[in-house]
């Protein structure tokens, strides 16, 4: 079953990361569209809209990676967090999908209780 934690763990992180990457590529496309314009408040304003995105897809990636980390290091709280971002991946087709019924299906097994001292 340790080997599921790591993997699990590892997975998550990627996860949380492939969030970022599509949250700071969305945020350069709307700053791009804005230089595209020509026009200078339309530039001001979508990079801020870039900005903004950039920063909200990062506060949503971040919870995926802790939980990646501390899965890895076995630490208590993480089988928590991750059965949480877990339930929220599920939303999201068909990545997240696999990820929240992965996640799920480790970290409800009683090895699990085991390994994460609960």
């Amino acid at each position: 079953m340790d080997k599921h934690f790591e993997l699990l763990g590892l997975f998550h992180i990627v996860y949380g990361v492939l969030i970022l990457l599509i949250g700071l590529g969305m945020g350069f496309v709307l700053s791009g569209v804005g230089v595209v314009s020509g026009d200078a408040a339309a530039f001001t304003a979508m990079r801020a809209l870039g900005g903004v995105f950039g920063v909200i897809m990062a506060v949503f990636a971040a919870p995926y990676v802790l939980a990646g980390w501390g899965l890895r290091q076995r630490r208590p709280w993480a089988r928590i967090l991750a059965m949480v971002v877990g339930a929220l991946a599920l939303l999201s087709i068909p990545v997240g999908t696999a990820l929240g019924i992965y996640t799920f299906w480790a970290l409800l097994k009683p090895e699990a209780e085991d390994a994460f001292g609960v």
